[in-house]
């Protein structure tokens, strides 16, 4: 069965969709099977993954309206290698057509739960606000990745967003839970960036991911070509950081699908 990670921030500018388009390119480069599902309105997933959102005929609104079925919605990003259930402005009217829907929490998960044996990784990518949209996500994500920039503000905006995974978590999704802290735009040169990254491994230890990813000028030029960095430029700093997040997150899978048998054995 797939993983279901959430890419999510309520504070916006921190590289959550560079992340989340990036993050399926790479896992994809590692011969994983691959869905990445744009939640945000601005369908800026979508347009980087070589999609023009102005021409959709299906889109994750029909899907959480329950106008049509992922299977129905879902199109191939093939600069990406990966299927991608695509969004446009659209994920607007479906944010408050949801506000009166029985079960609007649980939407997005039940339609996923049709194609979860599809792929090895769903990766999700939420707005940058705390709406019913991200609560969508989160109610359907087994993880949140959490991209964040090595900045005082940020480190606020991680507390509000820590207490809404929490009460997500008590509410509707009891298996949710952090899949990691992803530190962005990191400039080791900028005393902030250290002071604010010892806070981050002082207070969440293991969950901040060792990959961090660099601020790369290749990989903030590639949405605008339509590309994920990898795509755009396989040698840029940017492209090599993911893929090696990706190697990360595949470890942690690993080593947590053999703690049941380390138990078993002791």
């Amino acid at each position: 069965m797939g993983k279901i990670f959430a890419v999510a921030n309520q504070k916006g500018g921190v590289a959550k969709t560079t992340t989340a388009v990036n993050l399926s390119a790479s896992l994809s480069a590692t011969k994983k099977r691959v869905l990445l599902v744009d939640l945000d309105p601005q369908g800026n997933a979508t347009m980087g993954s070589g999609i023009d959102k102005q021409e959709l005929e299906l889109s994750t609104y029909d899907v959480l309206v329950e106008q049509s079925t992922v299977e129905e919605s879902r199109i191939r990003s093939y600069v990406g290698n990966y299927d991608m259930l695509p969004g446009n402005a659209d994920l607007t009217a479906a944010e408050v057509q949801l506000l009166d829907a029985l079960a609007r929490e649980t939407r997005l998960r039940r339609a996923l739960q049709r194609v979860i044996n599809e792929y090895d990784y769903i990766i999700i990518d939420c707005p940058p606000s705390l709406n019913m949209l991200t609560i969508n996500g989160l109610c359907a994500a087994d993880k949140v990745l959490i991209p964040m920039q090595c900045e005082y503000y940020a480190l606020e905006g991680l507390t509000d967003l820590l207490n809404t995974i929490s009460r997500i978590s008590e509410v509707v999704n009891p298996k949710l839970e952090i899949a990691g802290i992803l530190r962005t735009m990191y400039d080791p040169r900028n005393s902030l960036t250290r002071e604010v990254s010892k806070q981050l491994i002082k207070h969440f230890g293991d969950q901040v991911y060792r990959t961090c990813i660099p601020r790369n000028v290749r990989l903030a030029e590639a949405p605008s070509h339509g590309l994920p960095a990898l795509s755009y430029d396989k040698n840029s700093r940017g492209a090599k950081a993911y893929l090696v997040l990706a190697g990360e997150i595949l470890r942690r899978a690993e080593i947590k699908a053999k703690e049941p048998e380390m138990e078993t054995e002791e």
